[in-house]
């Protein structure tokens, strides 16, 4: 039974990425979020129509998802998406917290069609000054008064 829903809800995530593909909305990409067996929240890569780099299939559902919940944070649900997520959908999946993850292709099928993340990867794990965008901090001693204040807020709502 499970193996059948596996296949509906990722049947349904590949659907949204051709769907949006054939529309010229962007990459071959798309996601959708489950709870409770329903379809909450489902996305397409638009990252050129919409000139958005963060316009990625799984922000897009995430998005929908916790509109749909009225939440910052998918609990109980699980994440289909036609693609194994980039780094910035990586963050923003474990941000959002779901219990699950489904992915179809792998990091190695999108770079063979021009989808490469490895080089974020690298990125990332260099100093901000070493990286291709140099990182270059600055006022540290003005941006750091709002962690200040942010530490003794009250009525914060933590995440």
């Amino acid at each position: 039974m499970q193996n059948k829903q596996n296949e509906k809800f990722m049947t349904a995530a590949v659907e949204a990425a051709l769907e949006g593909m054939r529309n010229n909305e962007g990459g071959p990409f798309g996601c959708v979020v489950v709870k409770d067996g329903k379809i909450i929240g489902k996305g397409n890569n638009k990252v050129t129509s919409s000139n958005d780099p963060t316009a990625h299939a799984e922000i897009i559902a995430i998005r929908a998802a916790c509109t749909h919940l009225k939440s910052f944070q998918l609990e109980g649900c699980e994440i289909y998406t036609s693609c194994e997520p980039c780094p910035m959908c990586l963050g923003a999946i474990y941000w959002a917290r779901p219990e699950k993850v489904y992915y179809g292709s792998n990091q190695s099928d999108a770079a063979k069609i021009g989808f490469d993340d490895a080089f974020i990867y690298k990125e990332i794990a260099l100093p901000g000054d070493s990286r291709t965008i140099p990182f270059i901090q600055v006022g540290r001693n003005i941006a750091i008064k709002t962690f200040e204040e942010w530490d003794i807020k009250e009525d914060k709502i933590e995440y």
